[in-house]
């Protein structure tokens, strides 16, 4: 009776075509979301400068509420009104009861808009609002 002997097998081929897959996904995911979030951000507003401020990461779910300088309020890339804002943060904040919202003003936009923006956000029922700065640039 002959036996036959068992040679052992190499170590299994790497499957690379699904991982390449799933990479170019992830890779896609990112660039999008990314791209989507520097949307949201209005260009032609310089928010204000301070030395010490807080590192702040967009929260998950943020409204980026952007006042230029002539207090056209910017959402989403549009123009909206002061009654079009308290319409929509009015019908956000009953679905989410702690929605964030943060206030990118321009540093040369008035007090008075920025306090008449705050005053909308609360008429909406909206309480938790933050605002952006950055810190100023290193001189050479």
């Amino acid at each position: 009776m002959k036996l036959t002997t068992q040679q052992p097998l190499g170590p299994a081929p790497l499957q690379l075509a699904a991982m390449i897959d799933i990479m170019l996904v992830l890779l896609m995911f990112f660039i999008l979301s990314y791209k989507f979030a520097e949307e949201e951000r209005d260009m032609k507003i310089s928010v204000p400068t301070v030395q010490d401020g807080a590192q702040h990461n967009q929260q998950r779910g943020e409204i980026l509420i952007n006042v230029r300088v002539d207090g056209t309020v910017v959402i989403e890339s549009k123009e909206v009104t002061r009654e079009q804002l308290v319409e929509r943060l009015s019908t956000i904040s009953k679905i989410y009861k702690n929605q964030p919202v943060r206030l990118r003003g321009d540093a040369e936009c008035t007090y008075q808009t920025i306090v008449e923006i705050i005053d909308v956000c609360q008429k909406a029922g909206i309480w938790n609002i933050s605002f952006a700065t950055q810190r100023p640039k290193p001189k050479p």
